[in-house]
């Protein structure tokens, strides 16, 4: 008898799979734009604004403390122009109130033990300030280093100088932070708009695609069931998700010097992603309900009159992920051809409806919504989320500028 091996299988976290999978990253990275290329170029970016901050407060003004240059570049590495436009004003001034405090209260009370319990209590309390948003923190750190800074040096002159020079630094790193941010391939996030589309209609094209089976092969069991509820309320979050990509995206183009370029003057996007995304947030509560109805025929007797009912619903099934996944593939350059397509793809839908229905009255089911399994509740949901698809076209169609609009 041949001895088999007994080395375990390859897994993922073996040394090969890790290297596979570091390959794949880079190539993305190369060759794609998007998620691995921003993360390339934004360290890339940092590093630049960190060493440029550093040679400046190092090299050539000789501070005492040029580290807190350096860092400040760094924090205003945003993921727009805007937020670092922003956000440095806001951090300047927190850095600011924080060394102010204790120039104050360290010349009035003194350096000692009381005099920072002063200054950590009123800097905490100013952090506070809704107007300095999320750098609220920084107006107790820059006083603490300040303080630091008041009792390492020796005479009140020296003191002015070394606070001065903290504002200085911060000022400093801050300026080149956001001017590495604006003048170096600037971030430009037009693209969370259709990404935010194509996530929700890659959820709601799963749980289509994974219906049509299950109802052919009488898998309608609870824990199925239960699956698909639970991946329908996974796709309301997937949207919320979607609308912060799309205000990402829009903020992308305040003060961004990239929005000149030709290809990024004729974007015309985001005003009509909104309505998308409404659109497709209804249709995501209306899958929800068919799967809620769903869950009702899982735990009813099935016969065979309503498993012929059951295999016509899942031809409409079928029929009705093809345009979801196509919505999942949404591309603006390619918006007028797709929209065609998913025309063609829902009149096809259309008349898988159409023969559900046919099926149904020759079964006898009826629209009721009570008594009885819920096949004439399945019924109604299918045709409202047939109509929401109808509707969520017709709103990417006005999503485009007239003449672009292709005729219905």
């Amino acid at each position: 008898m041949t001895e088999q091996s007994t080395a375990p299988p390859r897994t993922a976290g073996t040394p090969r799979a890790r290297g596979s999978r570091a390959a794949a990253w880079v190539s993305r990275a190369v060759t794609s734009s998007g998620a691995e290329r921003d993360d390339v170029l934004i360290v890339l970016k940092t590093a630049l604004a960190a060493w440029l901050a550093w040679y400046v407060a190092h090299d050539l003004m000789g501070a005492m403390s040029p580290a807190f240059a350096p860092f400040s570049a760094v924090l205003m590495m945003q993921v727009t122009v805007y937020q670092s436009v922003w956000q440095s004003l806001r951090y300047v001034a927190a850095v600011a109130a924080g060394v102010g405090l204790q120039a104050l209260f360290g010349f009035f009370i003194g350096p000692d033990t009381i005099t920072f319990a002063a200054v950590a209590l009123v800097a905490l309390a100013i952090g506070r300030w809704p107007a300095l948003g999320s750098q609220g923190t920084q107006v107790a750190t820059a006083a603490f280093f300040a303080f630091s800074t008041y009792l390492a040096a020796t005479t009140g002159a020296d003191r002015l100088m070394q606070l001065g020079q903290l504002v200085i630094l911060v000022l400093i790193g801050s300026g080149i932070g956001v001017a590495v941010n604006l003048l170096v391939l600037p971030p430009m996030r037009y693209r969370s708009a259709e990404y935010g589309v194509r996530r929700v209609a890659e959820a709601l094209a799963a749980i289509l695609e994974d219906l049509g089976p299950a109802l052919r092969e009488e898998e309608l069991d609870p824990d199925r069931s239960g699956h698909w509820r639970s991946q329908s309320g996974g796709v309301g979050r997937t949207v919320a998700q979607a609308r912060t990509g799309l205000h990402t995206a829009r903020e992308s183009r305040y003060y961004n010097l990239r929005r000149l370029l030709p290809r990024n003057r004729q974007f015309h996007g985001f005003r009509g992603y909104e309505a998308v995304l409404d659109a497709l947030e209804r249709v995501s509560h209306q899958l929800a309900s068919l799967v809620r109805a769903m869950s009702r025929v899982a735990e009813a007797e099935t016969g065979p009159r309503h498993r012929a009912f059951l295999i016509r619903y899942a031809d409409y099934t079928d029929a009705l992920a093809a345009p979801a996944r196509l919505l999942a593939e949404v591309d603006e350059p390619r918006l007028p051809a797709q929209i065609q397509e998913l025309r063609r793809r829902l009149q096809d839908t259309d008349v898988c409806a159409a023969r559900l229905d046919e099926t149904a009255e020759h079964l006898h089911i009826s629209l009721a919504r009570s008594g009885g399994p819920p096949y004439g509740v399945l019924l109604i949901e299918a045709h409202r989320l047939l109509e929401e698809f109808h509707h969520t076209t017709e709103v990417l169609a006005d999503s485009l500028p007239v003449a672009a609009r292709p005729e219905q």
